[in-house]
């Protein structure tokens, strides 16, 4: 994937790393020359930083809950505490949980919704601004959803329309002072089976009769609405999440960039 060192010692955070984009985002990275930090919940993020660091890369794993402050606190201080800054956060962290019309949502499932797709962005975002506001320089990348107009999910197209509207305000507020923010808006990809599985009641493949019928109709609401027709791919996702980092997109801030095959959101 990579075209060219875009990315030379830059320090880059990247979350929800254990799997899926941030996995293959991270190690895109590396091969771009960055040192990455690769934050998740799950331990599988120590198996890739070794991987990683095997094949003469330079990366660091932080096992912390980025839905609490502290731990996103603990991944900026390890960072600095490795490398001395930071240069770029993506905010990967989000998914959907649970798949129903919203009457059926349970208030502790809203809740856990917002939890797993705002939070961490938020909390993210604040833990690295000091260091980044020090050095006068910095990017946030945040990885929003098209599914901001979707269905049955409206819990999480509200964590996601809080994600857009967040990264607008930041951008705004830190302007003139050396950090741009930006959201990239993925849309339906296609992936390897989750090892972790973001549902506690497991992949779609083991939920309910009635549940898998509304996890069908989210994908077939997306390709339906999708211009191209179809799902992404990994690397489709990941290119515009590495331009919106770099350098190239030195001019572009506050922005919301929708990667959903036509599909706007």
């Amino acid at each position: 994937m990579a075209q060219k060192d875009r990315f030379t010692d830059k320090v880059v955070i990247v979350t929800g790393a254990a799997q899926g984009i941030g996995e293959l985002l991270a190690r895109s990275l590396v091969e771009e020359g960055a040192k990455v930090v690769v934050a998740d919940k799950s331990p599988l993020v120590n198996d890739l930083a070794q991987e990683i660091s095997d094949g003469d890369g330079q990366a660091l794993a932080v096992v912390q809950d980025l839905e609490l402050f502290e731990g996103a606190q603990a991944v900026a201080e390890a960072a600095i505490a490795e490398y001395g800054r930071i240069d770029i956060l993506f905010n990967n962290v989000g998914g959907t949980i649970w798949t129903r019309p919203y009457e059926h949502y349970e208030p502790q499932h809203i809740e856990d919704e917002i939890n797993r797709s705002l939070f961490p962005t938020l909390w993210c975002s604040r833990a690295v601004l000091p260091q980044m506001l020090e050095q006068e320089a910095g990017v946030i990348v945040n990885v929003s959803s098209i599914a901001t107009r979707s269905i049955n999910r409206v819990p999480y197209a509200a964590a996601k329309g809080g994600v857009n509207a967040m990264t607008k305000s930041l951008a705004f507020e830190l302007g003139d002072r050396g950090v741009r923010v930006l959201s990239v808006a993925v849309g339906g990809t296609e992936a390897p089976p989750r090892r972790v599985p973001r549902n506690p009641e497991g992949n779609p493949s083991d939920l309910s009769e009635q549940d898998q019928k509304w996890y069908q109709e989210i994908v077939d609401q997306t390709t339906d609405t999708t211009t191209l027709g179809r799902y992404g791919t990994l690397e489709e996702m990941v290119a515009p999440l590495l331009f919106a980092a770099s350098d190239e997109a030195s001019y572009m801030t506050g922005s919301v960039i929708p990667v959903g095959g036509g599909d706007q959101g």
